[in-house]
């Protein structure tokens, strides 16, 4: 990607940070931290930024959930690329962990199919949506407390 790319992003602030975000949750291969790392040093509110950070990839991880809602297996397998060996070790992690695996939504490569899985497995979106957000919160804090306080002196 070009660099002018990247400063486009960062001078919208954040609505991209929101838009990254919430691509980031999807299946785009895509992160999301380096804006919110970017936009605090450059002065956004702390407290805004993570809350739009966590609000965009929170809703990024409802649209994967709503794949495997009502998408069935069939799109899983062709968006999501899972074949029949992945999709079994997940169904058997998500059946041993339950839905307190949402709260490792936001780790790479195992966070997206993770939703996929919830919304597969019918999940009600009521339990989905606090623990994929809780999750998500809390790697969104990390990051900023890690960006003020390791990052500027």
């Amino acid at each position: 990607m070009p660099e002018s790319f990247f400063s486009d992003l960062q001078a919208y602030g954040l609505p991209a940070l929101f838009a990254v975000s919430f691509l980031a949750a999807t299946i785009l291969p895509l992160g999301s931290e380096w804006l919110l790392a970017t936009l605090l040093l450059r002065g956004e509110p702390y407290a805004m930024a993570v809350a739009v950070a966590t609000l965009g990839n929170t809703l990024g991880s409802w649209t994967t959930y709503l794949i495997g809602l009502w998408g069935g297996e069939l799109m899983a397998s062709r968006l999501l690329r899972l074949d029949e060996r992945k999709l079994v070790r997940a169904r058997h992690l998500y059946r041993r962990w339950g839905a307190w695996s949402l709260l490792l939504a936001w780790l790479p490569v195992v966070g997206d199919p993770l939703c996929l899985l919830a919304g597969l497995m019918r999940l009600r979106g009521s339990l989905f949506v606090p623990l994929v957000a809780i999750g998500k919160l809390g790697r969104y804090l990390l990051v900023a407390w890690s960006t003020l306080t390791l990052v500027t002196p």
